[in-house]
């Protein structure tokens, strides 16, 4: 019966004839095409055909920047810039002024200093005086084209050195009044859509930029506005601090072309304190030049002036007249005849000064007899 079982199955005959035919039906044509390669200096092997592929054709299809990976500091700063966040700052940003090689300027519009200005800039003291949230345009000059794409930022920083790690903020009272995203910034830049507002990662400086516009038909310069959102005086934001706000020109990779620096005092007059700080700042340099004058001049002889102004006072004194109300003739009499006396021995003082003064001026002969006065007797009498 097992035998019989096993017999009956048709394996031994048709397994063959089923590879056969599928060994048939899975034909590439990828190996098909491939052309044979000459084998010299190899055995024989007879009429069979091997589909190896050339060095040279490898070499040719071979592409040798296959396996290499991307940046990734480019990656991460392309990241960052469309994250809305900058490029990395330094600690203590530098505050000195310096154009570059595209000769950044900067220049401010004359106001004068009314009660009635928003905003006014001092050359003397290079500082501008604005109001709490109004606009006050400030114009960019180059000397030629900055790349493409370049941005102008705007960073506000403290001046004295005990404060310049602090970063400058808006009072939280004034933040609690804006809905906006970037309530916190202090700079904003009004008039384009195109502004964004930066906060660095590690020092945590707030900054805005614009897109650099280069001047239209007829004009020199870009015009720019920028706006100061709190008070200097307010409680828990600058407090009386003084700041100074650094415009940069940069390229979209944040590379530094050009620097401008000057110090902002946001107040309720700008006029009335820029014309008190500059009368100020005349007066110590006025005093600073009147110390230098008086160390380089010699001193005077004090006791010279001295005694000739208690001489000339003296004088003055005796010249001068008072009159005097005595009640009772008596006393009248009395205090006359003493004014009398004082009289007459003014004129006897007077009398034998003169007269002494005279001797003086008569020259004594150096040998002879010696001249003889009128009312003197000579030795020989």
């Amino acid at each position: 019966m097992e035998e019989q079982g096993y017999n009956s199955l048709p394996l031994s005959q048709s397994l063959p004839d089923s590879f056969i035919e599928l060994w048939e039906s899975v034909v590439t044509a990828s190996i098909g095409t491939i052309p044979p390669v000459a084998t010299e200096g190899r055995p024989d092997t007879g009429n069979m055909e091997m589909p190896i592929i050339s060095d040279e054709a490898l070499a040719e299809n071979f592409d040798e920047k296959l396996f290499e990976l991307l940046p990734e500091v480019s990656t991460r700063d392309s990241a960052s810039t469309q994250d809305g966040v900058s490029p990395l700052t330094p600690t203590v940003p530098v505050t000195t002024d310096h154009p570059g090689e595209y000769g950044f300027q900067l220049h401010f519009q004359q106001t004068g200093t009314a009660k009635s200005v928003n905003f006014t800039f001092s050359e003397l003291l290079n500082k501008l005086y604005c109001q709490l949230a109004k606009t006050s345009p400030v114009e960019v000059l180059v000397s030629k084209e900055p790349p493409r794409g370049a941005v102008l930022r705007a960073t506000a920083v403290y001046k004295k050195t005990e404060h310049v790690a602090d970063v400058v903020r808006r009072c939280p009272h004034h933040q609690n009044e804006d809905a906006a995203e970037h309530r916190s910034h202090l700079i904003r830049m009004e008039g384009s859509e195109r502004a964004q507002y930066f906060e660095d990662p590690h020092t945590k400086r707030q900054s805005v930029t614009v897109p650099y516009e280069p001047p239209q038909l007829g004009c020199e310069s870009t015009t720019i506005l920028l706006s100061f959102m709190c008070n200097s005086s307010c409680m828990g934001g600058m407090n009386r601090r003084p700041i100074l706000t650094i415009l940069t020109l940069e390229t979209p990779e944040g590379l530094v072309l050009g620097r401008r620096c000057f110090e902002v005092r946001i107040c309720a007059c700008p006029g009335r304190d820029r014309k008190t700080e500059e009368g100020n700042h005349n007066k110590q340099q006025s005093g600073t030049k009147q110390t230098k004058k008086r160390k380089s001049t010699p001193v005077p002889d004090t006791t010279s002036t001295k005694k000739s102004k208690s001489a000339s006072s003296a004088e003055e004194e005796d010249k001068e007249v008072f009159p005097l109300y005595v009640r009772g003739r008596e006393r009248y009499e009395w205090l006359k005849r003493i004014n009398d006396g004082l009289e007459l021995l003014d004129k006897e003082a007077k009398t034998k000064s003169s007269s002494v003064s005279v001797k003086q001026e008569l020259s004594v002969p150096s040998s002879g007899k010696r001249l003889l006065y009128r009312g003197e007797r000579s030795n020989s009498d």
